[in-house]
């Protein structure tokens, strides 16, 4: 998946959330019913209790609750059986097994089935509890986000979306505004904060949805390839060129060309690109004959463009250009609101691309998430959650499936000093990434110099910098 997502509006609920949360009880105990009936109602929940599974589904399918806690070995069908037919119906829904029988092959079964836990009889109260109020949390915060995506994709077509903050909805209202226009746009914003995302919703909001969208990485390559990758060039315009080639212009002809890092390009190709935006024209590496196109300009990067000008690094003329329509995107540590929304959003993402059951976090790793200042922003969250659901054996993710530096582990210096419980994957990723940090640092964020230092290609570089989040920084020159 590629970066990350955002935010949509927070103008509606997840159904019964302002009443107390409905738990159902099935079980074939009278006894079991009573105690557990008498514990959660003391508690302040709307309790009721059925002793077989069908009776159970009838209320199911009667009136919403928030969670089930079913009994595993249940008169006619069993729970495992029972939970199924919940699945099918209520796919977030929350279940709880409870039974006599815990053996291990029960527990799969169960955990495989969907359910969010397992509890043995005799349980602890106190446990049985917290495991029911975490579990409850969730599923409205599922339910919430479910309806909120349902609201907002009424108003917008913006896939993909996640969140309820204030500033990312009036982005949204902005882009929805700019979409069905031909002005260029300028998304500025640090990395991973889903500059992409936007360019696409601006794509699939205007009138050339059904044109291409071309994305190109500008600071992926060097300039030569870079001009004849947006250009194209004639057969013989340079050594390797044995047969002419279309240039993304007029691969996007009609539609939209997302020009993303551009900042990175150099002052000729600055020229050459603000001629198309003047002119709707430019010529083949090599050739002699314009091509008129028109192609919609949507430019992003996660530098101060008017920095850039003042020191002389870029266009003055082109940023005007570029800069028709502004939309700063913001970090994600200065909307921590969508955090837990955009958290559920991988978390079924991953949990659905690994073939797993669904996948929770629990109380202790939402607040190590919230609490985290995410520099490398959405897509750094999304790296976070695969690695949770990927390396978790249960319904649950906990604040040790999380990287060290998330839970209070210093990064400061080395891993293998301070963490001294550190995974091998943990302490393998802290040296590359230090490694590689180091040698950007040398070459003053020059990633083509630093791939040929390390004698890698240029996109193997850009790969890992993304995949570690790594925040590329100049320095001034002496």
């Amino acid at each position: 998946m590629s970066e990350g997502t955002l935010a949509v509006p927070a103008n509606s609920q997840a159904a019964g959330s302002e009443s107390s949360p409905r738990i159902l009880v099935i079980d074939d105990e009278a006894a079991i019913r009573e105690s557990l009936e008498t514990l959660l109602s003391m508690e302040g929940y709307a309790v009721e209790s059925v002793e077989n599974g069908e009776l159970g589904l009838e209320r199911i399918a009667e009136q919403p609750f928030d969670l089930v806690l079913l009994d595993l070995a249940l008169p006619g069908r069993n729970g495992i059986e029972i939970l199924a037919t919940i699945r099918d119906r209520e796919n977030l829904l929350p279940v709880i097994m409870i039974t006599a029988f815990g053996t291990v092959d029960n527990v799969v079964d169960a955990i495989r089935g969907g359910a969010q836990n397992f509890v043995q009889k005799p349980w602890d109260n106190e446990k049985l509890l917290a495991d029911i109020r975490a579990a409850i949390a969730r599923y409205r915060a599922e339910e919430e986000n479910v309806q909120l995506k349902r609201a907002f994709r009424q108003r917008y077509n913006f896939p993909n979306i996640v969140g309820k903050s204030d500033v990312m909805l009036r982005i949204f209202d902005l882009v929805a505004q700019v979409a069905p226009t031909r002005s260029t746009v300028l998304i500025q914003g640090e990395s991973g904060t889903g500059k992409e995302l936007i360019a696409k919703a601006l794509h699939s909001n205007s009138t050339r949805k059904d044109k291409p969208f071309v994305p190109v990485n500008t600071g992926a390559m060097p300039t030569d390839l870079l001009e004849s990758t947006l250009f194209g060039h004639v057969k013989g315009a340079f050594t390797s060129a044995i047969a002419a080639k279309k240039g993304l212009f007029e691969v996007a002809n009609g539609g939209t060309l997302f020009l993303d890092e551009i900042a990175t390009m150099g002052m000729d190709t600055q020229a050459k690109i603000l001629r198309v935006l003047q002119d709707r024209r430019f010529m083949h590496l090599g050739g002699v004959q314009e091509i008129q196109v028109d192609v919609r300009i949507i430019a992003a990067t996660n530098v101060d463009l008017r920095q850039a000008v003042r020191e002389g690094k870029f266009r003055e003329d082109l940023f005007y250009r570029l800069n028709v329509i502004a939309i700063e995107l913001p970090p994600l540590r200065s909307r921590r609101e969508d955090i837990p929304a955009l958290a559920q959003h991988f978390l079924k993402f991953y949990s659905d691309e690994n073939n797993l059951s669904p996948r929770a976090l629990t109380p202790e790793a939402m607040r190590a998430l919230v609490d985290y200042d995410w520099p490398g922003n959405v897509r750094e969250l999304e790296n976070v959650i695969e690695r949770g659901v990927v390396l978790s054996s249960g319904g649950s993710i906990g604040a040790d499936l999380l990287p060290g530096h998330l839970t209070g582990s210093s990064y400061s210096s080395s891993l293998l000093e301070h963490s001294p419980d550190a995974s091998l994957f943990d302490i393998m990723e802290d040296i590359e990434r230090r490694i590689i940090v180091d040698k950007l640092e040398r070459c003053n964020g020059n990633q083509t110099e630093a791939a040929e230092q390390f004698r890698i290609p240029l996109s193997t570089l850009n790969q890992k910098i993304k995949r570690l989040n790594i925040e590329i920084k100049k320095r001034a020159r002496d």
